[in-house]
């Protein structure tokens, strides 16, 4: 292997959270272990080998597909020459990254293809969605995301549906923490003439969505017809933006069973031009609230 110069260490960005997520702790981790690995000219056969394993496991390993042990990553830093000082606060990390995660407690409700979403999102820089259908899921109102959820899960037990609307409230209460990402959310404008739970829901929903445009936190846009029509990403898209620079930008596709979830350079570059495409023909949020308030009239 050729010695090259170490990547910046992840250290100080734990320091400054250190209220980080178990499942962003762990991308983290894997990046920089791939970041040291491709600085020592080490190739994931050779990592593997060191720690009595396959090449795909550290592949992984590095994108967070598996659980991180911490005698497997204290072989690979011993493996890429990290020091003994900053090994250790390392394997803590890892301790901490097996640590259960927030939402754990509703695991029983949280499908697996959502966990990562839901585990990531809190830890954003910024967080974009666009939804066609419904009202996003981190601006609902509790009879707007019971009614949503009730269609959804019409076979659900209503415990269980209450859990699926407990766990919403709560990713929107963490999202107005302190410290909490900015949420840009574009509203495609046949969502607001879908009577959603029937014209009492929609008119509470319609307010909600009045008092969040004077958040600071929130950027709140309608997307016209003509603009959905025109510029569209094609379907719903939640675009997660990381400020650590230890973690790459993701993209979620979500769909009735499952969801995609995006980190190629090339994919979220294209999500993003989109977003960025139809945010420039949507509605200003100045004029999002007059859109908002001529669909309130209409469930008076």
């Amino acid at each position: 292997m050729s010695a090259q110069a170490q990547p910046v260490s992840p250290l100080p960005l734990f320091e400054r959270r250190p209220d980080m997520g178990a499942r962003a702790m762990s991308r983290v981790l894997g990046n920089y272990l791939r970041a040291l690995r491709e600085s020592r000219g080490c190739s994931p056969a050779t990592a593997g080998s060191h720690i009595r394993a396959h090449a795909s496991k550290i592949s992984r390993m590095e994108t967070a597909h598996v659980s991180l042990k911490a005698r497997d990553v204290e072989d690979l830093l011993q493996l890429y020459g990290v020091a003994d000082d900053e090994r250790a606060q390392i394997a803590d990390l890892v301790r901490r990254a097996a640590g259960p995660d927030w939402w754990q407690p509703y695991g029983e409700i949280v499908p697996e293809w959502l966990q990562a979403l839901i585990g990531l999102e809190r830890d954003a820089h910024l967080v974009r969605t666009y939804e066609t259908q419904f009202v996003p899921g981190l601006l609902q109102t509790v009879s707007y995301a019971r009614a949503v959820v009730r269609s959804g899960h019409r076979l659900a037990p209503a415990e269980e549906n209450a859990r699926r609307v407990e766990l919403r409230m709560e990713r929107q209460r963490r999202m107005a923490e302190p410290g909490a990402p900015v949420l840009w959310a574009l509203i495609d404008e046949g969502a607001l003439h879908r009577p959603v739970g029937g014209a009492a829901v929609m008119r509470e929903q319609l307010q909600y969505l009045l008092d969040v445009l004077r958040r600071p936190g929130v950027r709140l846009q309608v997307a016209s017809y003509a603009a959905s029509a025109s510029a569209t990403p094609g379907t719903a898209v939640t675009y997660l933006r990381f400020a650590q620079g230890f973690l790459p930008d993701v993209v979620y596709l979500e769909h009735m069973t499952s969801a995609v979830y995006l980190d190629r350079l090339d994919d979220v570059d294209r999500y993003r031009a989109a977003l960025d495409e139809l945010s420039a023909l949507a509605a200003t949020p100045a004029a999002s609230r007059v859109i908002l308030e001529e669909a309130l009239l209409r469930y008076q």
